[in-house]
C-alpha cells in the first residue's frame, strides 16, 4: 500500500498496525515513495561477560607515565 504523507498523518495508528501484521506500507510525498514502514524486530538479548578470562588488564593500567605527561604538558618545573 502506498499512502501520501498527509493521509499517513491522519491514519498513523492504522498504518502501524498494518505494518506490524506484515503488510507493506510505503509513505510517499507527491506520489514519490520515500520510506517503508516496517515492524521492529529487536536484536537478540546481549550477553555480558563474553570475554571473561580472555583479557588481562594490568594493575598499573591507570597509573600515569611521566614520559607521556611531558609530551602532552611539557617539562614539569
Amino acid at each position: 500500500m502506498i499512502i501520501n504523507v498527509s493521509e499517513a498523518k491522519a491514519k498513523l495508528s492504522k498504518l502501524v498496525d498494518m505494518a506490524y501484521h506484515g503488510e507493506e506500507v510505503v509513505i510517499a510525498k507527491n506520489n514519490l515513495p520515500l520510506v517503508k514502514l516496517v515492524a521492529h524486530h529487536p536484536n537478540a538479548k546481549r550477553k555480558l561477560g563474553l570475554l571473561a578470562g580472555q583479557i588481562n588488564i594490568p594493575n598499573d593500567f591507570l597509573d600515569e607515565n611521566d614520559e607521556i605527561n611531558e609530551m602532552f604538558y611539557g617539562e614539569s618545573s
